[in-house]
Formats: structure tokens, C-alpha cells, sequence
């Protein structure tokens, strides 16, 4: 089996050991349940846990292979990393002391704020693990360029970029373990300690956002990950203002919401949980059924749509329904990406998007984001 094939058999086995835990709860679930036993919160909190895990991977392995839809916008990373300061402090513990260098005139960049986020977040988790007796971890920026000759020799365009170092004292990595650290599965934690995936989750928001990434270490030194990210030299254009959404996500009855989802299960949890937000919504299986509803005379003010659907997709039903219905507000939701609303995993301009799985409260937000614009 070859090296692609391997890490698609980790997959495999790891999703279906999430899917195993969360199916068994459930059947416990059921079985104490028709016993008319009522302490059943660990199973169903175990269910949740398994649900959770398996999502969690799916994400981090459309990051890894650059399927992943980001939301790029314009960045200043100083103030993002002096944000996150009292988190890295409490997530790394007692143990290692955490010191930000931020350069002065720090050019912006244009990317993900989340999964920037995300990103030096678990890079610094990364660096604690490397001192279980505790050390220095250091989160510095820079503006950089990369020369022609390093560009030609690692992929990347040359030109300038904002550096984001995350730096450790720990135990280090020997030239065969940096080799393989991006590599998906790859972990030289404990069975249980870690996924394999931090890393190349790394890897792949960081070249789909036209970056580099690089591993400079030293065995009992410490270690050093720096992502490059291009310089954005246009205008970062007006902030949203929070103060126009409504607390909570809540909205109110007359505000309708049309529910367009052909997986029953999808539908009947994103009707129930807009319904308990305070809207009043309105669902269909496809497509034509939908456009059935608004040639009836229902004006809705969204429409929250799958994607993919056999018939119609989201994007011909978005574009029908809006040739009907002037300023209507669409909401596309999926759990995987086509070139209908994403293009090279960027969301097209305006389009606004929810990945799934989603939670009731990201449903909620999302919502009322969208129909405050």
C-alpha cells in the first residue's frame, strides 16, 4: 500500500471508530431509555463526543488536501497575536513562560482569521507538549522576503511576506521526524495524545492561502515554525458593526426563513433550531419544490440552502429564487465544497456560507448575520 493509501486507511479507521462510540451510545441510549430509565446524560454526552470527533477530523482533513472554504479577510496579525495572549498563557499552563515579539510597521495580510488563529494556537499546544518540564515559548512576527532562489526551491512565489514564528525550547526534532511532520497521522506523540493532523492542517490553510510554511529545529534546542503569509497591499474597506446584530442570534416571527435541505435529517434539525430561535420558517426537499412555494407567493427574507441536491443545486435555486424575489438573502450550507459557491476553496465575493456540521448557536449567528448585512 502506498503512502496516499496508508493515510486514506488511517482515515477510514479512525472516522469509523468515531462513528462506532457515537452509534453505541446511542443504542445504549435507546435500550435505558425503552426501560424507562432517565440517567442517561453520559450517553448522551458520549454520542455528542463521537459526533464531535468525527467532524473534527473531516475539517481537518479538507484543510490538509485544500478542499476547506476559508473566509479570508485583511488581518493585522500583531493585534490578533496581542489578543490571544491571555489564552496561549492559560492553554500552555504554569510551566512555560510565553513572551510576544511583534514588529513595528507589521504589513497586513489577507487570510482566514480563524484559522490563523487556530493555527498559532496549536502550534504553541505543539511547543508545550515538547516541554513537559516546562520552557520558553516565544510568538514573534516580522515582515520578510523570500528571494527568488528560496522561492524556486520550495514552491512558493517569491516576494514579501508577514512571518509568524512560533518558537519552543523543547526536545527538538531530528532531520527524518521533520521530514515527515506534515505528513497527515504522522505523530511522535502517545497513542491517544494526538491525531497527526495539527501539523498538516497547518500545511494546507497555510498553501491555500498562497503561503509557505517551515520547520527549523534542533535536537535538544528546541524548535521553530514559521508561516509566511503574502503581504496584502489593498484596502482593507469598511468593518461590519456588531452592534446591528441582535443578541443571541435570535430573530422573530416576521422574519421568514425558507429551508432548503434534501437530507431529512438536515432539514428537520435547521427547521427546529430556526423555529426556536423565533423565526418563522418555511422548509422543502429541493429545489423545484421550493420555487413551487415562492411562485405560491411566499416572499421569505432568507433562504438557507444546501448546496449540493440532486435536480437543482443551492447556487441555480439561489439565482432563480433571487430573479423572483428582489434582495433576497441567501445562506448556502455544506459539508463539502463545489465550484457553484467556492472557487480554489475561496468563498466567491458575497457569498455567504455555513459549513456543517453546524451548532445551534453557529446556526443562530450565522443567521443573523446574514440577514443584517
Amino acid at each position: 500500500m502506498g503512502k496516499f493509501g496508508s493515510q486514506a486507511e488511517n482515515c477510514r479507521l479512525m472516522w469509523r471508530g468515531c462513528r462506532n462510540a457515537a452509534e453505541g451510545s446511542v443504542n445504549l441510549l435507546e435500550k435505558r431509555l425503552a426501560r424507562g430509565e432517565t440517567d442517561v446524560g453520559r450517553y448522551i454526552e458520549a454520542a455528542k463526543d463521537g459526533a464531535n470527533r468525527a467532524a473534527s477530523l473531516t475539517q481537518r482533513l479538507l484543510a490538509f488536501s485544500r478542499r476547506q472554504p476559508l473566509q479570508p479577510e485583511v488581518i493585522d496579525a500583531n493585534r490578533m497575536i496581542a489578543g490571544m495572549s491571555e489564552l496561549l498563557t492559560r492553554t500552555l499552563g504554569e510551566l512555560v513562560s510565553v513572551e510576544t515579539v511583534l514588529a513595528a510597521g507589521l504589513w497586513k495580510v489577507h487570510a482566514d482569521n480563524s484559522q490563523l488563529e487556530n493555527a498559532i494556537l496549536n502550534l504553541a499546544v505543539n511547543g508545550r507538549d515538547a516541554m513537559p518540564a516546562g520552557g520558553k515559548l516565544t510568538v514573534e512576527t516580522a515582515n520578510s522576503y523570500l528571494s527568488d532562489e528560496y522561492a524556486h526551491d520550495n514552491a512558493v512565489a517569491a516576494g514579501q511576506y508577514v512571518m509568524i514564528a512560533v518558537s519552543d525550547t523543547g526536545a527538538g526534532m531530528s532531520p527524518e521526524v521533520m521530514a515527515k511532520a506534515f505528513d497527515p497521522f504522522f505523530t511522535t506523540k502517545e497513542v491517544g495524545k494526538g491525531s497527526g493532523l495539527g501539523l498538516s492542517q497547518i500545511f494546507g490553510f497555510v498553501r491555500q492561502s498562497s503561503g509557505h510554511v517551515k520547520i527549523y529545529s534542533e535536537v535538544g534546542v528546541g524548535s521553530s515554525v514559521k508561516i509566511y503569509l503574502p503581504r496584502y497591499d489593498g484596502d482593507s474597506g469598511p468593518r461590519d458593526n456588531p452592534l446591528n446584530v441582535m443578541p443571541s442570534g435570535r430573530g422573530s416571527p416576521s422574519e421568514t426563513i425558507l429551508v432548503v435541505e434534501d437530507d431529512q435529517r438536515v432539514r428537520a434539525f435547521s427547521t427546529e433550531a430556526l423555529r426556536e430561535l423565533g423565526y418563522t420558517v418555511v422548509e422543502a426537499s429541493s429545489g423545484a419544490k421550493a420555487l413551487t412555494l415562492i411562485n405560491a407567493g411566499l416572499i421569505p427574507n432568507l433562504l438557507f440552502t444546501d448546496v449540493v441536491m440532486p435536480g437543482m443545486t443551492g447556487r441555480e435555486l439561489a439565482d432563480a429564487a433571487s430573479k423572483l424575489i428582489a434582495g433576497l438573502k441567501i445562506l448556502y450550507t455544506t459539508g463539502y465544497t463545489r465550484n457553484a459557491v467556492v472557487h480554489n476553496g475561496v468563498l466567491d465575493k458575497e457569498t455567504q456560507l455555513l459549513q456543517k456540521p453546524f451548532s445551534l448557536d453557529q446556526l443562530g449567528e450565522k443567521v443573523r448575520q446574514v440577514l443584517d448585512l
